[in-house]
């Protein structure tokens, strides 16, 4: 039993042809757009990561400079 993926669902709903080209292995003619489009979602995913990083820095460093107000306020 083969396994129908979203994008597969997505690609058909589009346009049943692209589908049915795609599943017969016959190649893109806009592959330049199609390498764009590769480029732009791996910088995204470059971007989304550096920021969940430097969100939990930031939160890292919250917490620090919470627990030493904490030390030099007990004193």
């Amino acid at each position: 039993m083969r396994v129908l993926r979203a994008s597969e669902l997505g690609t058909y709903l589009y346009c049943a042809r692209a589908w049915w080209y795609q599943r017969s292995g016959v190649p893109s003619e806009n592959q330049a757009a199609l390498s764009s489009g590769t480029n732009f979602h791996q910088q995204h995913a470059r971007g989304v990561l550096l920021a969940s990083f430097l969100r939990a820095a930031a939160l890292f460093l919250l917490i620090l400079a919470c627990a030493l107000f904490i030390l030099k306020a007990a004193r």
